[in-house]
């Protein structure tokens, strides 16, 4: 191994091991952020609802309502833990501190800054959806369990990394285009709009009766991640082909990610 890549990969590492460390130190308050709203979520629409009789069940041979949401609230909680692990320290290293002029300062290419935060990320959000799978599936209300069929590990697996690395590269992204006083902007803004868009409380198929919004909701990214988990945890509910999602999750990593290496080049170099 050259000189260069051998200080590259030390410092790669390195930077890892920081952010492995600064997540251990604030542990409590992750599981928190990663746990409260799905939990809070499935308890009143897996749990309260279908104990009141308000029809959230899974009678005529119909998926109980649970087995909808497991998929959809894994994707959204992958894609918050995404951009707020990558987006918010990216902005204030770039704008409050001096944090990442000292890390420009390592013999290595800017680059390598770039895709440590992006694995970094991903990692996190990959924690945070093994923290939120059980929750979702074990608080329901008698008989409203969610239906799990995991028929193909190899999908679940790409799926997984395939949205964790592209909600990390999101974050990435609006973390270099984005200022500080525009941090609580960010999360109103684009990320409600996202989750409620994002196929993340019913299906694709589901919207079949508002054609217009069925074919708009493909500019979401979080709808290709909503029924990729949906494809591979939940396959009985109906969901995009998978040739469509996996696609469009390639091909979204892949812009996002090069977009955000750009933007992050030009902010800490100008």
């Amino acid at each position: 191994m050259t000189g260069v890549g051998a200080h590259a990969q030390r410092t790669f590492l390195a930077l890892l091991a920081r952010d492995l460390r600064v997540l251990r130190r604030d542990l409590a308050n992750f599981l928190v952020r990663v746990a409260v709203q799905p939990l809070l979520f499935v308890f009143v629409f897996g749990y309260v609802l279908p104990r009141m009789g308000a029809g959230f069940t899974g009678g005529g041979g119909r998926p109980t309502y649970t087995t909808v949401l497991v998929p959809g609230l894994v994707a959204s909680t992958v894609l918050y833990q995404g951009l707020y692990t990558v987006a918010i320290p990216l902005v204030q290293e770039l704008s409050l501190s001096s944090e990442m002029e000292d890390r420009v300062l390592a013999p290595v290419p800017v680059w390598v800054l770039a895709v440590a935060k992006v694995v970094s990320g991903s990692a996190q959000a990959l924690l945070g959806a093994a923290v939120v799978f059980p929750l979702v599936t074990l608080v329901h209300a008698a008989g409203q369990g969610p239906r799990i069929d995991v028929e193909s590990v190899p999908l679940l697996a790409f799926v997984l990394v395939a949205t964790c690395a592209l909600s990390a590269c999101l974050g990435l992204l609006l973390g270099t285009l984005a200022e500080p006083r525009m941090l609580n902007m960010l999360f109103s803004v684009v990320v409600l709009p996202l989750t409620m868009l994002g196929c993340t409380y019913y299906p694709w198929s589901g919207l079949d009766p508002i054609p217009w919004l069925k074919w708009a909701v493909l500019v979401n990214p979080l709808v290709y991640m909503s029924e990729g988990l949906r494809a591979a945890l939940t396959p009985e509910v109906g969901h995009l082909p998978t040739w469509a999602f996996t696609v469009a999750l390639v091909i979204g990593t892949g812009a996002a990610g090069s977009l955000g290496v750009r933007t992050f080049a030009r902010r800490v170099i100008g």
